[in-house]
């Protein structure tokens, strides 16, 4: 007899995929229409769910203990943080580490240690009976901005429009890098409490030895030696699929999953010798793409933004569902009255000022409002909470006869808190802050000359043939593009040259002169048929292999490319006559007629023939 079978796998799943679809089903609308963050909504959901609420997703009682809870907390946010940083890197142009190291030193350097020190100070001031030793700690664990709440201010449509991209690359670049090096500051502190915290009492050495843990164990193991593993690996990947691409070995779902997959060994890895795996990841994935190679072959696909959507709404959730919310009001560390002006403190004296002081130092900050964007979005997000459980897990080892030590006492509770509310305080900012001075400040300033520029560039109603129906979807495409070169590859090695301007003008001019058929074009590539070959003998291959009809393609026969072309017969190089291009058959529309809002234009390029695809 069929029962119900309600147990905690079959609800995670089903909450967690439902809420994925339903919020998929208006992503585009919250997130450029009403500014609204992935990374709050999902926030949200997860405390609908979570056992105050709703009551579906139980963390405490999956993992049957708070140490457990902490662990899968602590390796979720490790997960979702390395395949971010590895995308990060991915996403920088050519060694661009080694040509901007003067801004990226200034952001990571005395910003950095400036925005660690104003925190601990507010938090010295605001958390009573704390000492400075244990502020700095939780200084440390906010000081990184976070990649991954960065994504909001440096994607999307307003930041294309509004945001330069020399902008947006350093601010990757630094949300990329300081995440790796928060351990120096985290660890500075950990070392002084645990060898002078108590007076020495526990642990003999003093600061001395801490000093030579924090400069040999945690900038030379930790620090140094996860920079050469990252750029080992990375340039050993970057030549390993270089190579089975150039000997067609690699398909093309592969290709794409390569970078994630780069980032899954280096996470295991870096794990497993007690090394920094999430500045690893993202050095290892800047060297991935030294040469841009691997950039500019991915640039137009989704698969790796996917991945990243799903960890990001997955991340969220779960820190809704543990989140400490009855902490905030019921605890014996700093009253709610406190802690509120602490998290707006926060936000406002931990990055703002440091950054428009020394915004004339870095070339991407070229106007005050920029650095004042720039100083405003520090966001506090997933890298604040992985050093969160780094610093209580590292607290575990100070204790005596299975105590936390007298001075420690409270310190886990305090990190706890503090740190939690700082998180979510930032989150919210960073909505409200997004979600509303971009439509004020676009109202204010743009509504003018939006309205001039749509009003001077509205069609003419007769623009358009008499005879031509209406269609609201697609463009009307009249160009047909046609070149005489040799095949090009994906590959950085075996490329050649692209037809001439006078190649593709006189083919343009032939076809439109030859030809008034209109085509409307929604997204894919539109490929026409030769006029010799039925359209049965689509996909195979020809019994003769054209001189013409080249583009950027893949031995499997994916393109990225949105295109159309002419397949012509041409004798010596020389293109064939306009008479000849006018006979040729009515293109077909590819499978894929969508092309959503988030898309770029499709880009007109030199397509293959017939022969290449079915290589």
């Amino acid at each position: 007899m069929p029962t119900l079978a309600v147990t905690n796998f079959n609800i995670v799943v089903s909450v967690l995929g439902g809420w994925i679809s339903l919020f998929g089903l208006v992503s585009y609308l919250c997130k450029e229409n009403f500014y609204l963050s992935e990374a709050l909504i999902s926030l949200l959901a997860g405390v609908v769910v979570s056992p105050p609420a709703a009551d579906l997703v139980r963390p405490l009682e999956y993992t049957g203990s708070e140490e457990n809870l902490n662990a899968v907390t602590l390796y979720f946010s490790r997960l979702v943080l390395g395949v971010q940083l590895v995308l990060a890197g991915v996403q920088l142009p050519s060694r661009y580490l080694k040509k901007q190291w003067k801004p990226l030193s200034i952001l990571l350097g005395p910003i950095m240690a400036a925005m660690w020190i104003s925190t601990s100070l507010l938090v010295w001031a605001l958390v009573p009976d704390l000492g400075l030793l244990h502020a700095l700690v939780i200084g440390s664990c906010v000081a990184p901005t976070d990649p991954v709440l960065s994504n909001v201010i440096v994607k999307g449509k307003f930041a294309d429009h509004n945001v330069p991209k020399d902008l947006q690359r350093i601010i990757i670049a630094e949300s990329g890098a300081n995440d790796g090096l928060g351990y120096p500051f985290l660890f500075f502190a950990l070392y002084l409490i645990k060898y002078i915290g108590d007076g020495g009492v526990s642990e003999k050495g003093g600061a001395g030895l801490a000093m030579g843990l924090w400069f040999g164990e945690t900038w030379g193991y930790t620090i140094i030696l996860s920079i050469i593993y990252g750029a080992v690996v990375g340039w050993i990947a970057k030549e390993l699929l270089h190579w089975a691409e150039e000997r067609r070995f690699v398909d093309r779902e592969s290709f794409l999953v390569f970078a994630i997959s780069l980032a899954l060994f280096i996470v295991g890895t870096c794990g497993m010798i007690g090394s920094d795996d999430v500045l690893a990841c993202f050095i290892a994935g800047n060297v991935f793409t030294w040469d841009d190679w691997f950039r500019l072959e991915t640039l137009d696909d989704s698969l790796q933004p996917t991945i990243d959507m799903l960890l990001n709404v997955s991340i969220f959730m779960w820190f809704g569902a543990v989140c400490p919310w009855s902490s905030f009001l019921d605890n014996s560390i700093i009253p709610i009255y406190r802690l509120i002006p602490l998290g707006i403190l926060v936000l406002l004296f931990r990055r703002l000022p440091w950054v428009f002081a020394v915004h004339k130092f870095i070339p991407q900050i070229e106007e005050v409002r920029q650095a004042i964007f720039v100083g405003f979005f520090g966001p506090v997000g997933v890298s604040a909470i992985f050093y969160l459980y780094i610093t209580l897990d590292f607290l575990k080892t100070l204790e005596v006869d299975g105590q936390p030590r007298s001075d420690v006492r409270n310190l886990a509770e305090t990190v706890n808190i503090v740190v939690w509310f700082i998180a979510i305080c930032s989150i919210i900012h960073l909505q409200v802050v997004h979600g509303l001075s971009i439509p004020l400040g676009k109202l204010g300033f743009y509504l003018p000359r939006t309205l001039t520029r749509g009003v001077s560039s509205s069609p003419a109603s007769d623009d358009r043939d008499p005879g031509m129906p209406p269609f609201s979807i697609g463009s009307r495409v009249t160009t047909f593009v046609m070149a005489a070169g040799g095949p090009r590859s994906r590959s950085r090695r075996n490329s050649d040259a692209m037809p001439t301007t006078s190649q593709v003008t006189q083919a343009t001019t032939a076809t439109t002169s030859g030809s008034r058929l209109p085509i409307f074009k929604i997204g894919g590539s539109i490929i026409p048929l030769r006029k010799e070959e039925p359209i049965s003998q689509i996909g195979r291959a020809p019994t003769s292999r054209p001189e013409s009809h080249r583009m950027v393609s893949e031995a499997d026969g994916s393109s990225r490319s949105s295109a159309l072309a002419v397949d012509t017969e041409q004798e010596g190089g020389q293109l064939s006559p306009p008479s000849q291009v006018s006979q040729v058959s009515t293109p077909v529309l590819p499978a894929r007629t969508i092309r959503f809002p988030d898309e770029p234009p499709a880009r007109t390029s030199i397509l293959p023939g017939p022969a290449e695809r079915d290589t």
